[in-house]
């Protein structure tokens, strides 16, 4: 049995407190200042006001005011909030973590340096951890997962991947059940690329049925599988190149942490729901400052981070002008505005 000590009463955070504490696991679930509605709902009714689901009775919900007493003792923490918080994670990890704990994070994204030098998040939590960083154990999750999926216990694969296998190893055993299915990695940094990205992709898995809508074709038999497709293809492809360029195996992309979860999170969501404004012609700004005003949009920030970066490491001479085509595409629409054009010439390596 482990105590592991959430950080963040998010949907995802949440729902990965199903499989651990029916494993026997102690669990604690730590909201942090955001998210006193949902761990005073929990306390009360133990009904998760966005889930729409009850939490497990064994699991211990707190305010974030009482997590040192809630980490006391904790074998793991899980960093379970936003790409958004991240920088605040870190500074609270900093004050609640001691050596030898395990950080587990479930937070996907990267963030970059001012000359475009990419880090994955974990990297961020450690800059902000100091001298403890090094004195503690790190590991996440990655694979196609979606909390309600999960809370309800429909079958889940997913990867842990970490820096020492025994770490994986012992988290692995803490969290498998006959529904949640864990296999594990030592690429951390492979894994930790491949969720990023293909956030970004998820985005364009909405132009098709914009564009549908606006030509008046909603009901047409023929519809767009095949531009779709090819989005897919080629977001895996340069989802598999930033893999390679980032120090991770490229192999990763064909598994659970690459095409896997795209293709869950192109089933769907709210960075799919932007993507179809975007196919309806709407230009972005309309889309981030009234249809979407207010909403988390994880994929669309991700987009806006690496897209800006390869910029930057093109004019480093990093990277060549003609990688990552459909990246730069993305980043054209949500930070210029740019209309939905996509430069399909230059996908799978340029038309011969």
């Amino acid at each position: 049995m482990l105590k592991i000590a959430v950080l963040g009463a998010g949907v995802m955070a949440t729902a990965l407190t199903f499989p651990a504490v029916e494993n026997g696991n102690d669990v604690r679930l730590i909201g942090t200042h955001l998210d006193d509605e949902i761990i005073d709902s929990i306390q009360a009714t133990r009904e998760h006001p966005v889930l729409e689901l009850k939490v497990d009775e064994r699991v211990k919900a707190y305010h974030f005011a009482d997590a040192a007493e809630a980490v006391e003792g904790a074998d793991v923490i899980m960093s379970g909030v936003n790409s958004f918080g991240v920088d605040w994670a870190g500074e609270q990890l900093a004050k609640l973590a001691k050596p030898g704990q395990t950080i587990l994070c479930v937070t996907k994204g990267m963030q970059a340096d001012e000359d475009g030098t990419l880090h994955i998040l974990p990297d961020v939590l450690k800059k902000h951890m100091g001298d403890l960083a090094n004195e503690v154990h790190w590991a996440a999750i990655v694979g196609p997962s979606i909390a309600g999926e999960l809370a309800v216990h429909r079958n889940t694969c997913v990867v842990f991947c970490g820096e020492e296998q025994k770490v994986l190893d012992r988290l692995a055993a803490a969290y498998r059940t006959d529904y949640y299915h864990v296999w594990t990695s030592t690429d951390f940094i492979g894994h930790e690329v491949g969720a990023c990205m293909k956030n970004i992709f998820a985005f364009g898995g909405g132009f098709a049925a914009g564009m549908l809508e606006k030509a008046g074709q909603t009901d047409a038999r023929y519809v767009m599988y095949d531009y779709t497709a090819a989005l897919f293809g080629e977001g895996a492809r340069e989802l598999k190149q930033m893999v390679s360029f980032m120090g991770g195996d490229a192999e990763v992309a064909t598994g659970l942490g690459g095409v896997g979860d795209m293709f869950v999170t192109t089933m769907g969501g709210r960075n799919v729901r932007a993507g179809t404004y975007v196919g309806a012609g709407v230009p972005f700004s309309e889309i981030r400052n009234v249809k979407m005003k207010g909403i988390t949009l994880e994929g669309v920030a991700a987009i806006g981070v690496v897209g800006e970066a390869i910029g930057k490491m093109t004019e480093r001479g990093v990277i060549a002008e003609t990688d990552f085509p459909l990246v730069r595409a993305l980043y054209e629409i949500v930070a210029h505005n740019a209309p939905l054009d996509l430069p399909w010439e230059k996908f799978f390596g340029g038309e011969r």
